[in-house]
């Protein structure tokens, strides 16, 4: 029996439990997975009260940090990244990774979409640094555009291999240079830059909300004719992989993630 939960706040949108489920059931795996509220500054309480009922937890918005302050084993990616999603419990020990970087270059190779020659990642925030720490060496350029300049440092550390800049936000940045756009910011925090968007564009956008969708730059985006993908692909692609790392099973990810993708459509 595998028991695993998702955390984070606000968690009640969380397609996860409808993930993991469904992958329990097509990997004939007995297990339970389930959503749990769990706020900024309330991990540790959280693992200390009720960590010994789970085998594995993943991680959202806002503890993805705040989980490498609990010290736990860290992965060297997640170390880099400065963000971790995925804790797995071994021996009663608990250990820290992430699956976003690797989950959202999958989901990037199930499009066929290889051209990472130069990114524009929107926010600074967990999912942000791990995007940027799988890309670094393989973007020829990485730029962030965030909100305030205190997470420029950390950024600096992750992007050590490809060329890196950081931007102070604003609605009317060009997005002509880039090849890719990701957008990591909460719903609704890229709208104003949706607004100001002018000319055309043929850039791929991958935008990691799923809830509600589209977004409004995702709508911006198709009605422009250029590809989107969702966050529902992060979800999928980072689920398995979590999995993977659970189980310690090999299996075939897009065979799997084909199954799956049906499951999540019919529950958006």
């Amino acid at each position: 029996m595998i028991r695993g939960a998702v955390l984070g706040s606000p968690i009640e949108h969380s397609l996860s439990p409808v993930l993991h489920r469904a992958a329990f059931a097509n990997l004939e795996i007995e297990g339970s997975y389930e959503r749990v509220e769990v706020g900024a500054g309330q991990l540790k309480e959280f693992i200390t009260k009720r960590g010994s009922e789970f085998d594995y937890l993943s991680l959202t918005m806002p503890l993805k940090e705040e989980v490498l302050q609990l010290g736990f084993a860290t992965s060297e990616l997640a170390l880099k990244s400065q963000s971790a999603n995925t804790l797995v419990k071994r021996d009663g020990s608990w250990s820290a990774t992430s699956t976003d970087g690797a989950g959202f270059l999958q989901a990037l190779a199930h499009r066929d979409f290889t051209d990472f020659s130069s990114v524009l990642i929107l926010g600074a925030g967990g999912t942000a640094r791990a995007i940027a720490a799988s890309l670094d060496g393989i973007a020829d350029s990485i730029t962030v555009l965030g909100r305030t300049s205190t997470r420029e440092e950390s950024f600096e550390r992750i992007v050590s291999q490809s060329k890196f800049s950081y931007v102070i936000w604003s609605n009317a940045l060009s997005l002509e240079p880039f090849s890719l756009v990701v957008n990591t910011t909460p719903a609704g925090a890229a709208d104003l830059l949706a607004e100001g968007i002018e000319g055309d564009i043929s850039c791929l956008l991958f935008d990691v909300i799923y809830k509600p969708w589209p977004t409004v730059l995702a709508k911006k985006w198709k009605n422009l004719g250029a590809p989107v993908i969702s966050g529902v692909e992060l979800l999928l692609y980072q689920g398995i992989e979590q999995l993977r790392i659970v189980t310690e099973k090999n299996f075939d990810t897009e065979k799997l993630a084909s199954n799956l993708r049906e499951k999540l459509a019919t529950a958006l």
